[in-house]
């Protein structure tokens, strides 16, 4: 079995891999041919299926775990594999060949929880704990990336790993800052992201929802927050609101809490995904 992240050029492959995505395209000539996104716990590759289109297409399906026989070859500078024959993996688990990120899950669980601890405010303390108690939301963040596969932290628990990062950041910057108010900016880079647990499907391919195609996960995450903070003060009930529906648009950033979030959030995926020097 040869993993994708030791695909080299001129190889011949053989192995199980997820289709994270799977597209029915033609070429200009009008040829049918197949379009697939192969990911296992290693990586993502594009592939191709060029010869018995109609034959191998309705032998699996999108999300479904399949065994791959075909060859690495450099297309348009990348690495793209041409498949030669593929069925499915009946012993498979898609979810065991999704990526999933590298730092303990439990660890990041744990910080997650020393983070929202720390929250004094009863108000707020009480919107992050009812949210983060709801199973469904905290496997989510285990599960689900920050941003869709192809985005930062795009692997199964990124969400958890860049929501961790982000509050982190934060409570730093309240603690170098002390005129921030850290409740509310804690509670906000704890919440930002919350309305991906609607927004994208579970893995391999991490695709939007129907819900999170329309509305996106930033009000998605503002019903969510909304839903459960019917008892907090309408005002800080505003700033937390704001604060979340803002972490991606600098301009919009009206306190000192949501310009920070913003950056905060900005800096977490800068680090994780640009590249480092060789020295």
């Amino acid at each position: 079995m040869t993993a994708i992240a030791e695909l080299a050029e001129d190889r011949t492959i053989e192995g199980i891999y997820a289709v994270g995505r799977k597209e029915r395209r033609r070429t200009k000539a009008g040829a049918s041919y197949l379009a697939l996104e192969l990911v296992d716990s290693s990586g993502r590759i594009e592939a191709r299926i060029w010869d018995d289109v109609e034959l191998l297409d309705g032998r699996f399906a999108e999300g479904d775990a399949v065994r791959v026989l075909g060859r690495v070859e450099r297309f348009g500078g990348t690495l793209q594999v041409q498949v030669r024959a593929v069925e499915i993996a009946p012993d498979a688990d898609p979810a065991d060949l999704t990526p999933t990120m590298r730092r303990d899950a439990d660890e990041l669980d744990g910080f997650l929880d020393f983070l929202a601890g720390e929250i004094a405010h009863p108000g707020l303390a009480a919107v992050v704990s009812e949210i983060f108690a709801d199973g469904g939301i905290r496997s989510s963040f285990r599960a689900l990336p920050a941003a869709g596969a192809d985005g930062h932290h795009g692997y199964a628990g990124g969400l958890l790993e860049h929501t961790v990062g982000v509050a982190t950041l934060c409570r730093e910057t309240a603690q170098l800052h002390p005129r921030l108010r850290t409740d509310l900016l804690l509670a906000a880079a704890l919440l930002h992201d919350v309305g991906r647990t609607v927004e994208l499907g579970r893995g391999p391919s991490f695709r939007q929802t129907g819900e999170g195609r329309l509305l996106g996960h930033v009000h998605l995450g503002l019903r969510l927050i909304e839903a459960r903070a019917s008892r907090l003060d309408s005002g800080v009930s505003a700033e937390l609101l704001h604060a979340v529906a803002t972490h991606h648009d600098r301009q919009a950033a009206r306190t000192a809490e949501a310009s920070v979030l913003y950056h905060a959030n900005q800096l977490d995926a800068m680090a994780a995904t640009r590249p480092v020097g060789e020295g």
